[in-house]
Formats: C-alpha cells, structure tokens, sequence
C-alpha cells in the first residue's frame, strides 16, 4: 500500500561555534564564500530537499545560514552544541 502524501525530505546541517582544532571554521572564507554557504547551496542545488535546515548555537552562524537560503528556526542552547 503506497501512502497518498508525498514525502519530504529535508537537508538537517549542524554548525556549531565553538570548534577547538579551526576556531570559526564555519564562518571562515574558502573561494570567497564561508565554510558552511557550500554545504547550504549543495543542498538547494541538489533537487532532492524541499527544505534545508540549519542547527546552531551561534547567532553569526544563523545569520549567515539565511543569507544563503537555509532555514533557521532557532538557535539551539549552548548545553546542546558540545562536540
């Protein structure tokens, strides 16, 4: 039996602040464009996620996550962005 609603498949990218080993990888610029602008763009650019949806404690990285298209709908407590 095949369910009458189509599914959704949503892109879920997690970009916490506070990386030990690259402080700011994220946010930092490679090719002109931060870290994080490639995963979000490979993901609208892809065809298969109606929604692509950024998890982060950091207030700069949700910034940037909505400039380049993601969804972000919250930023998560810092308690649940350890490594």
């Amino acid at each position: 039996m095949t369910s009458a609603r189509a599914q959704v498949a949503v892109a879920f990218v997690p970009a916490r602040s506070g990386s030990e080993r690259v402080p700011g990888k994220n946010v930092r610029a490679l090719a002109g464009h931060p870290l994080l602008a490639y995963a979000i763009e490979t993901a609208l650019q892809s065809g298969v996620f109606a929604r692509v949806v950024v998890s982060t404690d950091s207030q700069e990285i949700a910034e940037i996550a909505r400039w380049y298209g993601a969804e972000v709908p919250f930023l998560r407590p810092a308690e649940y962005a350890t490594a």
